[in-house]
């Protein structure tokens, strides 16, 4: 379909393109789950249920803290006192098909958004359309570092957190299938997106909608929520709650200076043009 001039298009057009924009995503999205298949003994029993075992690598990196700082073994873990079951016919398939899915949303992210950036770039500035190497770049990695900070840090906190809470010695762990997959996509995911934040603030900024003022004066309830997400996670000591928290500070603290770089450059740009 031919590109047109943003004044030109109608809102039917604009809907063609949307239609167009979330077929090829899907395209993309179903081509990395087919990959995503090739890998699936690996990508299930390394990956998706590797956090399950006592000797993975973030365990041991706490466990290797806590000596290095005098903790002896007050954070070690040992063991992980819980199993994993199906108790659903289908319950394994569903699980393997939308598991595959997500991995292919995620190995897909940086192409979706090429494709959005095609959606809003007839909105830009020749200038701004410049810059969409950068822009995909830029939020692919943080999009992956977020998964990552996912992976490593969020989803085998929570996992150590629920599998070692008991109200009583009576009540067994058994997680279903369901619910420990889904877990691990919703932290994945959602800390992924999480660290798109900078670059939401920086678009948010452009149209006028957030100000540096407006973060700084709300960083303080930031610092609140982050702190309570960091204790919901994490087990109860410092050490866990402090390294779920600071990278997120450190993206909210990142986005307001994003904010304020925006906004000096916008009235340089009036100052120029005046």
């Amino acid at each position: 379909m031919a590109k047109k001039n943003l004044s030109e298009m109608s809102f039917l057009d604009h809907l063609e393109e949307l239609r167009w924009l979330l077929v090829r995503s899907t395209i993309a999205i179903i081509v990395m789950a087919c990959v995503v298949y090739s890998f699936s003994d690996y990508i299930f029993d390394t990956i998706i249920f590797g956090p399950t075992n006592a000797n993975f690598i973030t365990y041991r990196f706490f466990c290797d803290a806590s000596h290095y700082l005098g903790f002896a073994d007050s954070i070690c873990i040992t063991e992980l006192p819980f199993i994993i079951q199906n108790t659903s016919m289908e319950g394994q398939v569903n699980v393997f098909v939308w598991t595959c899915i997500t991995a292919g949303f995620i190995l897909a992210f940086p192409f979706i958004l090429w494709e959005l950036w095609k959606f809003i770039s007839p909105a830009l500035y020749d200038k701004e359309k410049k810059n969409a190497k950068l822009f995909i770049f830029s939020a692919s990695i943080l999009f992956f570092l977020g998964v990552l900070f996912g992976y490593f840090v969020i989803v085998p906190m929570s996992i150590n957190f629920v599998a070692t809470f008991k109200i009583s010695a009576v009540v067994k762990n058994e997680f279903n299938l369901d619910s420990y997959i889904g877990m691990i996509k919703t932290s994945v995911i959602a800390s992924g997106l999480f660290f798109e934040l900078p670059i939401l603030i920086y678009f948010l900024t452009k149209l006028g909608l957030v100000t540096p003022n407006f973060l700084r004066t709300y960083r303080k309830y930031a610092v609140v929520i982050v702190l309570i997400i960091a204790a919901i996670v994490t087990p109860p000591d410092v050490v866990s709650q402090i390294t779920v928290a600071i990278p997120m500070l450190l993206i909210y603290e990142a986005s307001i200076f994003i904010s304020v770089f925006v906004v000096k450059k916008e009235k340089k740009n009036e100052q120029l043009s005046n």
